[in-house]
């Protein structure tokens, strides 16, 4: 499957170590962890890349991106290489717009159970799907 580029909004919180990593670079990796890195992705989220490596702490493998300078997390579902486009909200919102120059994505499982921060500690899972494809007619 040919993949298309396409754009990707991202708020990154200015007290984060990784928010000037991204403004000095005007890129980043965003990693989708399954549901089986829960416990492990609300820890990550209460340390800093400043002050700790944290592939060694939580025993993640980083892989090397093929566009941007920074890594893939080998343990994620997904990973998709970034760049900036826009950053004329990063002042007020700290809301990024980026370009996704590559995509990498596991063959299996086909439909994975993702994990998804939605702030203070609270994740919404994915992965549940309903199929219709009966109902669907193929155009052209």
């Amino acid at each position: 499957m040919e993949f298309t580029p396409s754009l990707v909004g991202c708020v990154i919180s200015s007290a984060n170590h990784s928010f000037e990593l991204v403004r000095q670079s005007g890129e980043c990796v965003i990693n989708l962890p399954t549901t089986a890195l829960t416990d492990v992705v609300a820890k990550i989220g209460n340390t800093s890349g400043a002050e700790i490596d944290k592939f060694q702490a939580f025993g993640l493998t980083a892989e090397p991106a093929h566009q941007v300078g920074a890594p893939l997390i080998r343990e994620c579902h997904a990973s998709f290489e970034c760049k900036l486009v826009d950053d004329a909200l990063v002042e007020r919102y700290d809301f990024f717009i980026f370009k996704v120059v590559k995509a990498h994505v596991a063959r299996l499982p086909r439909h994975p159970q993702t994990l998804h921060y939605t702030g203070d500690g609270v994740f919404m899972l994915s992965g549940k799907t309903i199929s219709r494809k009966a109902l669907f007619t193929k155009v052209g």
